[in-house]
C-alpha cells in the first residue's frame, strides 16, 4: 500500500460513486465493489488490477478485519446454538411476560441496549437475538428493532468511559497531557450520542411519531404485511430464520443468560478482548446443552457450522468495505476534508465544525477509530491554542465518530445490526435517517451555543 498522500478533490470520487450509486440503484454491495475499483484505478492507474489484489491482501492481513472476522464466525454459532437449543425461546418467553405491547417491547430493547454497553458488536448481536422473537410476535417491524439496537451501540459506548472506545480515545489524548479526567469532562458535551439515545427511547415508547421509512414499515405490517423485509428489498437475513426454531421447545432461560455472563467475565479477564469471551461462551454453551441433553454432540457441531456459514455473505461485504476504507486512507480523503473545513475557522464555530467535520468523514469513509487518531492531533492543539476547553472538541470528535458508526451505509455497526436483525444497510439507514438528522440538528445547535458561551 502506498503512503497516504492528498489527491485533493479526486480523493472524494470513490465516496461520491458509492453514495450516488446507492441512491440511484438501491444496491449496496455492487456499488461498494464499484467504488473500490474506481479507487484502485485512481491509486494504481494502469496497474490497478494487481493493485486491487494487493489491497485485498492488505485488508485480509489487517488486524481490524481479522478481529471483526473472528467476531462474526464466533457470534454466528453462538446465536444459532441459542435458537436450536431453545434457550433464546425460553428467555423470550420470560421477557414476554413484561413486554406485552409494542411500546414495552421497544422500551426493553432500549434498556438492554444501554445495559450491554461494554462493546458495540456484542450489543448489536446480543440485544437483537434476545428481543427479535418478542418484537416479531408483537408486529414491530424489523426496521424499528434495527434502529433501536443500532442507536444504543456506539452512542452508548462513547458516553460510558469504561469501554474500548473510551480507552482508545484516551490513549490518543495522552500525547497532549490529557487523560481519563478530561474524557469524563467531555461526556456532558457529547451532544449527539445523548440525543441519539434519547430520541431512540422516545420513539420506541411513542412520544415521538413514526416518520419516513419507519412509518411506512408500520403501515406495511398493519396492512397484513410481514415484519421482515422481502429478500429483494433487504438483502440481509438474520443469522438464523424464525422457521428454523418452530419445532424447538423452550428451555430454562438461564441457558441463555449464563453464556452471556461468561462472555462478559472472560472479556474482562482477558483485557476486554471479545474473542476470548466468545470462545468461552461457546464452550459454556456446549457444556450446558450437552450436560442437560438438550443437544447431542453432532447437533452442537452442526449448529456451529451453520452459524459460521451464515456469516459468509457478511464477511465478504465487510472485506470490500474495509478495502474502500484503505483506499480512502491512501487517497488522503480525511486530511483533505479536514483541511477544507479548518482553513478559516472562527473560535466560536470550532465546536460545531469539529462535530460536523468528523461526522461527515465518518459517514462517508467508515473510518471511526482511525478518525479519532487523525482528528485528535488536529482539533486538540487548536483548542489549546485558541483557549477553548479541550473537553468540548474531544466531545465533538467522539460525537461525530458515533454518528458515522451509527448511520454510515457500510459501517461495521450497521453490518452487525444486519446480522442480528436481518435488515440490511440501506433499509436500516433509511429508517433511521429522520431521527439521525434530528439528533444532528440538536447537537449542532448545542455545540453552537457552547461555542459562543465559552
Amino acid at each position: 500500500m502506498e503512503e497516504a498522500v492528498s489527491y485533493g478533490f479526486v480523493s472524494t470520487i470513490p465516496i461520491l460513486v458509492l453514495i450516488v450509486g446507492v441512491v440511484v440503484t438501491k444496491k449496496m454491495l455492487e456499488m461498494l465493489f464499484l467504488s473500490t475499483i474506481v479507487g484502485a484505478v485512481i491509486v494504481y492507474k494502469a496497474g490497478f488490477f494487481s493493485g486491487y489484489i494487493e489491497l485485498l491482501y492488505t485488508t485480509l492481513a489487517g488486524t481490524s478485519f481479522q478481529f471483526l472476522f473472528l467476531i462474526l464466525i464466533f457470534c454466528g454459532p453462538m446465536i444459532v446454538l441459542y435458537e436450536k437449543s431453545g434457550s433464546m425461546l425460553g428467555f423470550s418467553n420470560i421477557m414476554s411476560n413484561v413486554a406485552k405491547t409494542q411500546k414495552r417491547s421497544m422500551f426493553f430493547t432500549w434498556v438492554l441496549g444501554v445495559i450491554v454497553f461494554i462493546d458495540d458488536y456484542l450489543n448489536a448481536l446480543a440485544v437483537a437475538a434476545a428481543m427479535r422473537n418478542i418484537t416479531d410476535r408483537l408486529n414491530v417491524p424489523r426496521e424499528h428493532l434495527a434502529y433501536t439496537v443500532n442507536s444504543t451501540g456506539s452512542c452508548v459506548c462513547v458516553i460510558v468511559p469504561f469501554t474500548s472506545w473510551a480507552a482508545f480515545a484516551i490513549g490518543c489524548m495522552k500525547e497532549y497531557g490529557l487523560g481519563f479526567g478530561d474524557y469524563v469532562s467531555a461526556i456532558p458535551f457529547m451532544f449527539y450520542p445523548w440525543a441519539a439515545v434519547l430520541i431512540s427511547l422516545l420513539t420506541g415508547v411513542g412520544v415521538l411519531p413514526k416518520v419516513g421509512a419507519l412509518k411506512k414499515a408500520y403501515a406495511r405490517v398493519e396492512e397484513g404485511g410481514s415484519v421482515t423485509l422481502p429478500p429483494d428489498k433487504s438483502g440481509a437475513k438474520p443469522i438464523v430464520s424464525m422457521e428454523s426454531s418452530k419445532d424447538v421447545a423452550p428451555v430454562n432461560p438461564l441457558n441463555f443468560l449464563i453464556p452471556i455472563i461468561g462472555l462478559v467475565v472472560f472479556m474482562i479477564l482477558f483485557d476486554n478482548d471479545m474473542i476470548h469471551g466468545l470462545i468461552a461462551a461457546l464452550v459454556i454453551q456446549g457444556i450446558l446443552y450437552l450436560a442437560q441433553r438438550i443437544m447431542t454432540l453432532t447437533q452442537y457441531m452442526n449448529a456451529i457450522l451453520e452459524g459460521v456459514t451464515s456469516m459468509a455473505n457478511l464477511v465478504f461485504t465487510i472485506l470490500i468495505a474495509f478495502t474502500l476504507a484503505s483506499i480512502n486512507e491512501s487517497l488522503g480523503f480525511s486530511e483533505y476534508v479536514i483541511g477544507i473545513f479548518t482553513r478559516f475557522v472562527s473560535p466560536s464555530l470550532l465546536p460545531a465544525l469539529t462535530f460536523l467535520i468528523c461526522a461527515t468523514i465518518a459517514f462517508t469513509s467508515a473510518s471511526f477509530w482511525a478518525l479519532i487518531v487523525i482528528g485528535t492531533p488536529v482539533f486538540v492543539p487548536l483548542a489549546l491554542g485558541l483557549g477553548i476547553p479541550p473537553a468540548v472538541l474531544i466531545a465533538g470528535i467522539m460525537s461525530g465518530t458515533a454518528l458515522g458508526s451509527q448511520c454510515c451505509f457500510y459501517s461495521d455497526a450497521v453490518f452487525m445490526t444486519a446480522a442480528g436483525t436481518g435488515v440490511s444497510n440501506v433499509p436500516q439507514v433509511r429508517a433511521a435517517a429522520p431521527y439521525v438528522l434530528g439528533g444532528v440538528v440538536v447537537a449542532t445547535i448545542a455545540f453552537l451555543i457552547v461555542g459562543f458561551v465559552i
